[in-house]
């Protein structure tokens, strides 16, 4: 997949400069064999709008997402998992604690200066109180998507879509029960092109969108 190639070749890009070797390197292994979800998301919902838009900026909004995301999923698993207590000394997991710092730091500086910047913030912050309050692990992957869709969309030139909160809780659903949590539903740009087109209402209703199961 275009998308795929892209999100990953621009996140491996945007860590390039990162030092020491060792922490690149890490990081860069992390990113070649991970699931590039929230990335091709952030282009898709680019595509489904139909702008032209700079191919650069718009790597660089799919880098950034993706980076969170990368950064705050591995934050999830070294909690979850606690490393330390087994290893000695501790090597792998300082890297790896480091490691996504770096990356949710890298992906915030990606997007500091566009539209889904708060957004970015508010994903972050969402995180935190998840984590401390133990909820659903899956609460992290609607954030990032919800996250993507305002990147893509936004630097496309458009508002955030109406609905863009259910359709990620709903793309949640679709990819966690994958048998590959790597692909998103095959209708995922003709229903954000729908997004894109609807009208705020001063009602908000549940809507149903239909993806592949």
């Amino acid at each position: 997949m275009e998308e795929a190639v892209r999100a990953r070749g621009s996140a491996r890009e945007a860590v390039e400069d990162i030092t020491p070797a060792q922490l690149r390197n890490y990081i860069d292994g992390l990113l070649e064999s991970s699931g590039i979800v929230p990335g091709v998301l952030t282009l898709l919902s680019v595509r489904a709008v139909g702008n032209d838009v700079d191919t650069s900026e718009v790597e660089r909004r799919a880098a950034g997402v993706q980076l969170i995301y990368e950064g705050l999923q591995l934050t999830r698993t070294l909690a979850h998992d606690e490393p330390w207590n087994a290893e000695s000394p501790h090597t792998e997991s300082n890297i790896a604690v480091l490691a996504a710092d770096v990356m949710v730091s890298r992906g915030f500086s990606l997007l500091a200066r566009t539209e889904a910047a708060d957004t970015a913030v508010q994903t972050v912050k969402s995180f935190g109180r998840d984590q401390t309050d133990g909820q659903d692990d899956h609460a992290l992957e609607t954030d990032v998507f919800e996250l993507a869709i305002v990147a893509g969309t936004t630097a496309a030139g458009r508002s955030r879509p109406v609905g863009t909160r259910q359709y990620a809780e709903q793309l949640t659903t679709s990819v966690s029960n994958h048998e590959s949590e790597t692909t998103l539903p095959d209708d995922t740009e003709e229903v954000l092109g729908k997004l894109s087109r609807r009208r705020p209402s001063h009602v908000d209703e549940p809507t149903s969108y239909t993806t592949d199961p």
